[in-house]
C-alpha cells in the first residue's frame, strides 16, 4: 500500500444504549467538521454491551434516517450481519439508502457475530433467525456479496442457483447512486473471510487492539490478493479503533501504530454518552495531532 496515501478520519457510534436524538446530535456535528470525513453505526439486534436489556436501534433504518439529516459525511455499517437479511432484499435496502444518502454510501458487510462471542447466539434466537456454523457463514457471505453486486450493476433479471442462495428473476431498480456501485466494505480477521474480502472488496475492515496481529491479517490478506490476481493495493486497509476521552494519548498512540502498519481508513469509536462537541474535539485532540504527526 502506497505510503503517500491520504488518511481519511471517521467515527463510529454504536445506535445502543442511547437515544436517537444523541446519535444524531454527533452527526450533525461530524457533518460540519471536515476531518472528519465518514461516520458508522454497527448492526445489531439486541445490545451486546450494558443493560442487556436496554435499547438497540436496528442499524440500517437509523442509517437512512441519518442520511436524509447529513450532506457531506460517507456513511455505513460496520458491518451488516449477513445473517440478519437475505442479501436481494440487503441490496435493495443498501440502494435505497445511497439514493437518500446523495450517493454516500460505502456498503460495510460481514459473516456476522462470531460463534465464541457469549452473546452471539442470543439476538438470532430472539428474532427466529437462524445462526449457521462458521463454514456456512462464510460461504454464504461470498455469495451474497456477488449476488449483490449484480443486482446492484445488471441491466437485465437474471437467476442465481448458488449452494446458499437461490434467485428467480432478480433484478434491481432502482439502482445505486454510485457506479458502477457503493464501495464494498467487508469486515473480518478469519482467514477463510479474508478470501471473500480478496475477491469481493474495495476497503477490508479489522478491529484494532493486538497491532502485531493485524499487521499479520494484512499480510494474509496480500497474499490471498497475489493468489487470485489482484494488487493488494486496490483494498483500503480499515480500522476501527475505541476511543478513551480521559486518556487521548492512548488513542492517538495506537492511531500512529495503525498508520506506520499501512491503514489509511481510521474509524473511531466514540463510547456514549456523548459529551457535548465530542465531535469537534475528537477532530481536535486525536485526529488533526495524528495527521500532523
Amino acid at each position: 500500500m502506497s505510503e503517500t496515501a491520504p488518511t481519511r478520519f471517521g467515527i463510529m457510534t454504536a445506535p445502543s444504549q442511547v437515544d436517537y436524538q444523541d446519535v444524531l446530535r454527533v452527526w450533525r456535528e461530524a457533518d460540519t467538521i471536515p476531518e472528519i470525513e465518514h461516520a458508522w453505526l454497527f448492526d445489531h439486534l439486541l445490545p451486546i454491551f450494558g443493560d442487556l436489556d436496554g435499547p438497540v436501534y436496528e442499524g440500517w433504518s437509523l442509517l437512512s434516517a441519518l442520511a436524509a439529516q447529513t450532506r457531506r459525511l460517507r456513511l455505513g455499517l460496520l458491518v451488516t450481519s449477513n445473517r440478519f437479511r437475505p442479501p436481494a432484499m440487503l441490496a435493495k435496502i443498501a440502494a435505497t439508502v445511497d439514493i437518500v444518502s446523495g450517493g454516500r454510501l460505502d456498503f460495510g458487510i460481514g459473516v456476522g457475530s462470531r460463534p465464541s462471542h457469549p452473546l452471539a447466539r442470543r439476538e438470532y434466537e430472539a428474532h427466529g433467525l437462524p445462526f449457521h456454523d462458521t463454514a456456512h457463514a462464510v460461504g454464504s457471505l461470498a455469495e451474497a456479496c456477488a449476488m449483490i453486486k449484480r443486482l446492484w450493476t445488471s441491466d437485465r433479471p437474471f437467476d442465481f442457483d448458488g449452494t446458499y442462495h437461490q434467485l428467480t428473476g432478480a433484478f434491481g431498480n432502482p439502482k445505486p447512486l454510485q457506479r458502477p456501485h457503493p464501495p464494498i466494505l467487508i469486515g473480518g480477521r478469519a482467514a477463510a473471510t479474508l478470501r471473500v474480502v480478496a475477491e469481493h472488496a474495495d476497503l477490508w475492515n479489522i478491529p484494532g487492539g493486538d497491532i502485531d496481529d493485524v499487521i499479520r491479517r494484512s499480510a494474509l490478506l496480500d497474499r490471498y490478493c497475489t493468489e487470485i490476481g489482484r494488487d493488494p493495493a486496490s483494498i483500503t486497509r480499515s480500522i476501527h479503533l475505541p476511543v478513551s476521552y480521559d486518556q487521548p494519548g492512548a488513542t492517538r498512540n495506537a492511531i500512529g501504530e495503525a498508520i506506520d502498519a499501512g491503514f489509511r481508513h481510521i474509524v473511531l469509536g466514540v463510547p456514549s454518552p456523548y459529551p457535548e462537541n465530542v465531535a469537534r474535539w475528537v477532530a481536535d485532540e486525536l485526529i488533526t495531532p495524528s495527521a500532523q504527526a
